[in-house]
């Protein structure tokens, strides 16, 4: 039999609690429904009117993997979505997880959470600027940090607050809050900073894709700004071997970091993480932090 649970007045359906998704660790998925109950007030906090997309792994991240934007069938009535743009011509309808009811529906069919850098009634105006810093082996975070503290510098220096997260893998998103910017002016504006990146940091920074150019270098990936891209939300958790987070980290941890193990956090970490330093991505989601982008140079100049 099926438990129903109510959540705030709302009746879900809860399936296959005693399965086993992290074989690992034997986090099952009544674990991953407890976790994301227990970090619901940042998590709601960031997602906050804001269409998500779902990367689903209901037989854990050995099994199969469907990234999903159209709400799942079977969507419950009260489930708010939002119109998206998909092209110029095209608009389809997308999940917005705008209370606990549904997160935890949400969490039941066990997903990633990934969502775009503009809220869902400013289509491709960013409120964030996001950048992903993805290690090329044999680098790892440790390069990433390194990579991190310059950029940090680098865009305080224009005015930004900066955040840091684990991506939940193998990498660090950095991300800054933003008054309205259209998302293409942010996108330019991401890429001409991690070309500044490689300039004054050659031996650890790439700014291209190209697999070739990246083994031992970290590279800025700049393009999830495009208004199209999503991005992890913070605290998900990740389809990985073990219940890892994108947990959002202190600059001092990002500092100290000296091996990998160092910025790995799981499930279990995070609750005690927060009750110790509250959300280190507050300031993300605090408007009185918002900045404008600089105005860039003019050609010539």
């Amino acid at each position: 039999m099926t438990p129903i649970t109510s959540v705030e007045g709302r009746r879900l359906a809860l399936s296959n609690l005693d399965k086993v998704i992290y074989p690992e660790t034997g986090y099952t998925k009544g674990e991953v429904l407890h976790y994301y109950a227990t970090v619901a007030d940042p998590l709601l906090a960031h997602v906050h009117d804001r269409a998500v997309s779902f990367l689903r792994y209901p037989d854990g991240p050995d099994g199969q993997l469907f990234f999903t934007k159209n709400p799942p069938p079977g969507t419950p009535a009260w489930v708010k979505t939002a119109p998206v743009p998909r092209s110029e011509d095209e608009r389809a309808e997308q999940v917005v997880i705008a209370d606990l009811p549904t997160l935890v529906w949400a969490a039941n069919l066990v997903v990633e959470f990934h969502v775009h850098q503009w809220p869902v009634g400013s289509p491709a105006v960013a409120d964030r600027l996001v950048l992903d810093l993805d290690p090329g082996a044999p680098a790892t975070v440790v390069e990433c940090c390194a990579a991190a503290l310059w950029l940090r510098d680098r865009l305080r220096a224009d005015g930004l607050t900066v955040c840091a997260k684990t991506s939940g893998s193998k990498g660090l998103h950095l991300a800054a809050p933003l008054e309205p910017t259209p998302s293409e002016v942010v996108s330019a504006y991401a890429k001409r900073l991690a070309q500044e990146a490689e300039a004054e940091l050659p031996d650890l920074v790439v700014h291209r894709m190209a697999k070739s150019l990246r083994p031992g270098k970290v590279f800025v990936d700049h393009s999830q700004n495009a208004a199209a891209k999503t991005t992890a939300a913070p605290y998900t958790l990740r389809a990985r071997a073990l219940p890892a987070v994108s947990a959002p980290v202190s600059w001092d941890e990002v500092a100290g970091c000296r091996a990998p193990g160092d910025l790995v956090f799981l499930a279990d970490d995070i609750a005690p993480r927060l009750a110790r330093d509250g959300d280190l991505y507050a300031a993300l989601v605090d408007p009185g932090l918002a900045r404008p982008l600089p105005v860039p140079p003019r050609p010539g100049r």
